[in-house]
């Protein structure tokens, strides 16, 4: 994979109903008209599963487009809600590639993950409200740090 040609997404797992769901549509069919092919999610529910929906739409009119999930570990769905462990499940069989370092969750695999995502890309599409105390505004800070260019979704 080409870094250059990667884009991670990074948001809160509680997206309002009234959020757009369509700007990572456009976002997504913007940076494939980049050169984007692979687009990178964490598999968490909210912002990750909306935008890894978006991506499998995407990749029907744009077959060269990847999905990577870059889950922190195995069983991360085991406290979900019955629908959101199907629909993660469903995802995981629609990915190009899967990565699960770790088989049980520890302190720090989700910043470890949203890490290799942001060290992966070149691009991030969030949705951060600005917070601090987030994992969501922690990958943020990195990927800002690191010199990803970013699109904020989020609309105060």
């Amino acid at each position: 994979m080409d870094r250059n040609k990667a884009c991670c997404f990074t948001g809160h797992r509680f997206v309002p109903t009234y959020f757009d769901s369509s700007l990572i549509s456009r976002g997504i069919d913007y940076l494939i008209s980049r050169g984007v092919d692979t687009f990178i999610v964490g598999g968490a529910v909210g912002f990750d599963t909306l935008c890894a929906k978006a991506v499998i739409a995407a990749r029907k009119k744009n077959p060269q487009v990847k999905l990577w999930v870059f889950a922190p570990c195995m069983g991360q769905d085991a406290k979900w809600r019955f629908e959101d462990k199907q629909t993660y499940k469903e995802i995981l069989k629609s990915a190009d590639y899967v990565s699960m370092p770790e088989r049980t969750y520890y302190d720090g695999c989700m910043k470890e993950r949203n890490y290799k995502m942001v060290d992966a890309s070149a691009y991030c599409i969030c949705y951060f409200d600005g917070g601090f105390a987030s994992g969501t505004g922690q990958t943020y800070r990195y990927a800002k740090k690191s010199g990803l260019t970013i699109y904020n979704l989020y609309n105060r």
